[in-house]
């Protein structure tokens, strides 16, 4: 189960700009260039006193004192560093005489070696073009001692599927001719990530932990073009991905590696002792897609979508090791291996969506739409496999032929009735319905080929109430009976309630209440899943005497969950329960506070923070106050100093805990 530890991040900041010099007078332009420029300021929207540039930057040095704990969890949940900082900068160029662009805008956040670095530029010329650009490089590390460590009872402190990573995400739009009925676009969207980190090498009789190195990349390459009628929108785009994902796992030679299975097996210790693996992942897809929504009458709305796609992908696996490993299949102990596998597959794709809203009276409202996906995808393979011991050598070969099908349909039907101007009712109803069909040939094990239906059956309602215009309140619930599901922790019968209540005390002073519950049965032999989570929350905003000393936001949560669920012990197959619970405060309280000030000084502090609680199964503690110096030394310069504080700890398992704190100051300037 992850974690809720609450993070709060440092501040987002904006951007710099300076005036450009006052230029000398210039003669008066002749009468030919007089009118020219009188049109070019008459069709500006920009007012010809304003500035050309404007904008801040918040740059500054952030100090961490040295990270008392594990590290390791500290990074996973945290990862802020010390040194230079670019925490934030937004500025905007505009050119009054609109030569190239007509406003140019640009923000960033989070640079200096950041776990989560954001670029953005967007440029717009009127009615020529509008473009688009966002960047991210996000830093995951994920490293939790205790987490997929079987070997921790042994004194080993090992996160047998762990991650040190960058992911960088990039986006790019042009639209062309933007407020005209049709607006042709091109677009490119890449994600990629590259790493480090360890996984396992699974044999029949032991699991390995191994290093792993991964690296993935997807292209995504689309246009089209848009339609933008007064009671009409279409949009046709046609598109293209590619996709690579290579991952290598080894032993080093001359080492050896017992694994997670300390006992002998058939009188024999198993173990590893050199190992490299391999394998390619490429793929290409292209798809296409229609979209639109019409007012085709003023009582009917219709909407409606569709997506074709085909991807291809073939997949190369080659893996070599040595060691004292067994083959359970034949009892057979063998000191070497060496396996290939080729395989390829193509998964047709379709999906598609229609909905109206329909009007037949004044205060009635019904809306339907109906959806379904469909996916089948038809693959083969051919592997080539040695195995060589004392006096052994066992070669086999193998094809295999695989095809996967699930078809899922969702259709809902909602009645809004307004009671009166005060009072709205909603009742609608649902019914999902699917089939997954997968085989395997030729036949071999126990999951050769599998069949799982998809019926359910869901009521909806819900209400609207406003007695004054200070006091709101709404509730929406579910309720659901199924007659099959695709997993065992699917949602099956269960019941959905959320609500929420805002109440306007003063003009100062706002009030929200919110309450959310799931409640989810699987009563099928096997399954016997019973899970359930409640939150109610209390938030509060003041702002006395309209902010003029200050003001304060606060929230408070209270959550529990519960889970059962029966499942099978892999060594034995024996049944058992596994048993979650959690019950957990979280608070937030933060104060912006007006010092008193002088001489056009007008110094801020902010202080509060955040605290979570929870006791059950695993109980965890979660610190981070916090404080923010604001200071004006200029007319156009701040000074800042922030200091937090993180304190984490879990009951049961100390040595995770950590806590550190983290001091910033800079300086922002603003034009």
């Amino acid at each position: 189960m992850t974690r809720r530890p609450i993070v709060l991040l440092a501040m987002v900041v904006p951007l710099l700009a300076q005036t450009p010099a006052p230029q000398p007078q210039q003669p008066a332009n002749p009468p030919a260039e007089a009118a020219q420029n009188t049109s070019d300021q008459a069709s500006s929207p920009v007012p010809s006193t304003e500035s050309w540039l404007s904008g801040s930057i918040d740059v500054g040095y952030r100090w961490r004192t040295s990270v008392g704990g594990s590290f390791d969890t500290y990074r996973s949940i945290v990862n802020l560093g010390s040194g230079p900082k670019l925490l934030g900068t937004d500025f905007t160029l505009t050119d009054p005489r609109h030569r190239g662009f007509d406003q140019l805008r640009f923000r960033a956040n989070g640079w200096g070696d950041e776990p989560y670095q954001t670029f953005h530029l967007d440029a717009k010329k009127v009615k020529l073009y509008d473009f688009n650009a966002d960047y991210r490089d996000i830093a995951y590390f994920n490293f939790l001692p205790s987490y997929a460590d079987p070997l921790l009872s042994r004194g080993i402190v090992l996160n047998e599927q762990s991650f040190d990573m960058r992911r960088r995400l990039a986006s790019f739009q042009l639209d062309l001719l933007p407020g005209n009925w049709f607006i042709p676009y091109l677009a490119y969207d890449r994600d990629s990530g590259a790493g480090t980190g360890a996984t396992t090498f699974v044999t029949d009789a032991n699991e390995f932990p191994v290093p792993n190195t991964l690296r993935d990349s997807t292209n995504l390459y689309r246009g089209g073009i848009r339609f933008e009628l007064r009671r009409f929108h279409a949009t046709l785009e046609q598109g293209g991905t590619t996709f690579k994902n290579d991952q290598n796992v080894f032993q080093i030679p001359g080492s050896v590696n017992f694994g997670n299975v300390a006992t002998k097996v058939f009188g024999q210790t198993t173990d590893l002792t050199n190992l490299l693996a391999a394998y390619g992942v490429r793929g290409t897809s292209i798809y296409s897609k229609a979209l639109f929504t019409a007012n085709a009458t003023p009582w009917l709305d219709l909407y409606g979508q569709f997506l074709y796609s085909q991807p291809d992908t073939d997949v190369h696996y080659q893996q070599t090791d040595t060691g004292n490993l067994l083959l359970q299949s034949q009892l057979l102990f063998y000191t070497s291996q060496q396996y290939l596998v080729s395989s390829a597959a193509k998964m047709p794709h379709t999906s598609g969506s229609l909905g109206a809203e329909i009007r037949p009276l004044r205060r009635v409202r019904i809306v339907q739409y109906w959806l379904t996906d469909r996916l089948h995808s038809a693959g083969s393979a051919a592997s080539n496999q040695t195995l060589s011991g004392t006096g052994v050598s066992v070669k086999t070969a193998a094809l295999l032929a695989s095809s996967l099908a699930t078809n899922y349909s969702q259709q809902e039907i909602d009645v809004f009735y307004d009671v009166t101007s005060k009072l709205m009712l909603r009742g609608g109803y649902r019914y999902v319905w699917g089939d997954a069909n997968d085989l395997v040939l030729p036949p071999a094990g126990l999951m050769s080929s599998d069949h799982a239906r998809l019926r359910r059956n869901v009521g909806i309602g819900g209400v609207t109430f406003r007695p004054s215009q200070k006091i709101s309140i709404s509730a929406q619930a579910e309720g659901a009976s199924s007659g099959g599901a695709y997993f065992r922790t699917s949602p099956y019968d269960y019941q959905k309630v959320h609500a929420q209540a805002r109440y306007q005390a003063l003009t100062s002073l706002g009030l929200t209440a919110d309450f959310t519950l799931l409640n989810n049965q699987n009563p099928v032999p096997g399954v016997n899943y019973d899970y359930r989570s409640q939150q109610e929350s209390l938030s509060l905003f003041w702002s006395p005497a309209g902010g003029k000393f200050g003001d304060f936001q606060g929230s408070y949560t209270r959550s529990t969950l519960h889970s059962d669920i029966g499942y099978l012990v892999p060594q034995t197959l024996a049944p058992q329960i596994s048993l979650y619970r959690d019950n957990a405060h979280t608070a937030t309280a933060l104060f912006n506070i007006k010092l008193p000030h002088g001489s056009g000084i007008e110094p801020k502090l902010t202080a509060g923070g955040s605290f979570f609680i929870s006791s059950g199964s695993r109980a965890t503690s979660y610190y981070q106050p916090l404080a923010t110096l604001w200071l004006p030394i200029g007319k156009r310069i701040n000074w800042f100093a922030d200091w937090r504080y993180y304190g984490y700890g879990e009951a049961a398992y100390l040595y995770e805990g950590f806590r550190t704190n983290l001091v910033s100051t800079g300086l922002r300037f603003t034009r």
